[in-house]
Order: structure tokens, then sequence, then C-alpha cells
């Protein structure tokens, strides 16, 4: 594989190719792209299509705590871990436009294995709209 294919790539794990939120193989998710950033985050470009809508012209809360999972998820794959969401806190700031872009990103604050402390946010316009704090424990199976 070229330098360029892995680049634009994105992170994959095995387990998770039907996933709702980052997956390939599933035709009705959102197929986030997470990148790993030199601050060793993950980020992923978004487009909030009216498919996620709740209420009229905005995303919908649960839609936007999923990105938010997924990208903390991202980042621990992006280390090498496979971990499940033990506790999910969400933070809505403002609301997320439809019809615009934004992007969400994730972060490893602690690593206490088999606990993980993760933060993640969500940005349109360049101003944080949502925030997630989670711990995350390790899959070992």
């Amino acid at each position: 594989m070229e330098a360029h294919d892995k680049k634009h790539r994105g992170i994959s794990h095995r387990s998770h190719s039907a996933c709702v939120a980052c997956g390939d193989a599933n035709p009705a998710g959102l197929k986030l792209r997470f990148r790993k950033q030199p601050d060793g985050s993950v980020a992923a470009a978004v487009f909030c299509r009216r498919e996620v809508m709740g209420y009229d012209g905005l995303l919908h809360g649960g839609v936007a705590a999923l990105m938010l999972d997924s990208a903390m998820t991202n980042c621990l794959f992006s280390l090498g871990i496979a971990a499940f969401t033990a506790e999910l806190n969400i933070k809505y700031k403002a609301p997320v436009l439809i019809g615009r872009a934004a992007e969400v990103s994730g972060r490893l604050v602690s690593d206490m294995a088999p606990l993980y402390v993760m933060k993640a946010e969500l940005r349109q316009d360049g101003n944080p709209k949502v925030l997630a704090e989670a711990k995350f424990m390790k899959n070992e199976f």
C-alpha cells in the first residue's frame, strides 16, 4: 500500500466494520473517517446531513453523542486499544446546524489500563458545540 493510501484510509478496527458511526460496511452509517493528529488525538470531518436531524434544522443530540463516542473509540483504536464505553457524559453548549460541515475529535486524558479516561468535542464554524467526557474499559475478548 502506498503512503498516500495509508494517509487517506483512516483508522479502522477489524471488529468495527459495521459500526453505525465509522464502519465501511454499514450502508446506513455515518462513515466517519478519523485521522490521527500530531498531538495524538483523532479528528474527522462530518457533514451534518438532513437524515440525522432532530428539531428542524438541528443535529439530533443522540447523533452528536454517537459521533463523540466514536471519536474517543477511534482514538483508542489509534493506540492499539479496543475498549467499551463504561460511562459517557455529554455537555450540549450550542445547537449544531444541519446542512453544514463540522469536526469531531477525541483524545486520551488518562491511561489507567484497563480503564481509559477520554474527552471529545464536536465543533462547527470553529466553535465547540458539544463536549464529552467518558471512561472506557479495555475489551478483554
